[in-house]
């Protein structure tokens, strides 16, 4: 339980639907007043869970489950207690930087922009404006790019990131 009283439910989903059940979950309780819901949390990196934040009870939080498609069941974490706490989530709320895992020498795939489908190698990273710094790979003149980091999708990575 966080300061404010409320806890942090985990309800498990059916596979890929995460977002749906999140969404489901927002209209659910937008017209009742009998089950309070602070925040919803889909995180991409908790596949088949979406994390609820409410000051309501376990059996409030099953009535919610059975209203919602594609939502399982509450999830029962260390015996009868079924609620986490915000510590334990607390690295799902903080964004990852969106050129965390590429180095210099990966080789990339341009995926927006006028070089589109572009095969690029990257020589420089600039993780504060979160950009990278890119030379087409089969260009006959090597022309540094710079390019946001999420316009590029990585294909192969450099040897040192292994």
């Amino acid at each position: 339980m966080n300061e404010s009283g409320n806890k942090i439910y985990a309800i498990k989903t059916t596979a890929k639907q995460e977002r749906t059940v999140a969404d489901n979950v927002a209209k659910v309780i937008e017209g009742q007043k009998d089950i309070r819901v602070m925040a919803v949390i889909a995180p991409e990196e908790l596949k088949g869970y979406v994390l609820v934040e409410s000051p309501d009870s376990v059996a409030r939080m099953e009535q919610l489950v059975e209203q919602i498609p594609h939502a399982r069941a509450v999830v029962r974490l260390r015996g009868e207690e079924s609620y986490t706490n915000l510590s334990e989530v607390e690295h799902f709320l903080v964004p990852k930087p969106v050129v965390s895992g590429i180095t210099e020498g990966t080789i990339v795939e341009i995926i927006a922009g006028p070089f589109k489908g572009e095969k690029a190698v990257v020589k420089r990273i600039d993780t504060g404006k979160e950009e990278i710094t890119v030379e087409l790979y089969e260009s006959m003149v090597p022309i540094p790019i710079t390019v946001r980091g999420d316009s590029v999708r990585v294909v192969e990575r450099s040897e040192e990131a292994v």
